[in-house]
């Protein structure tokens, strides 16, 4: 089993910045994709960024030039660094990581955490 605990959210004005970080811990030899989604009132979990075990990286097209995904395997950590924010991004961010076990792929979440953006 893998736990996720986030942290960084926060009130920001639009324009500006906020980095999430991502902890993770129990059986963390067997996570392959980490990664962030988000979700709004009333709308679906939505993906926003994702990175392999091994560097490869994906974007939402609605974050792509202004969010950056990175993630540190000796420290079992994952990051969002979010810039040029806008109203638009406030949702609860959701750390979320794939594993291996017993031949089956599983998912464990983070409890999230809120991003704010507005005036």
């Amino acid at each position: 089993q893998v736990e996720l605990v986030e942290s960084g959210g926060g009130l920001v004005q639009p324009g500006g910045s906020l980095r999430l970080s991502c902890a993770s811990s129990g059986d963390i030899s067997r996570i392959n994709t980490m990664g962030w989604y988000r979700q709004s009132p009333g709308k679906e979990r939505d993906m926003v960024a994702t990175v392999s075990r091994g560097g490869s990286t994906n974007y939402a097209d609605s974050v792509t030039g202004r969010f950056s995904i990175s993630r540190d395997n000796a420290k079992n950590m994952v990051y969002l660094q979010m810039n040029s924010l806008r109203l638009e991004d406030t949702a609860v961010y959701y750390c979320m990581a794939d594993y291996v076990s017993i031949d089956l792929v599983w998912r464990s979440w983070g409890q999230g955490t809120q991003v704010t953006v507005s005036s």
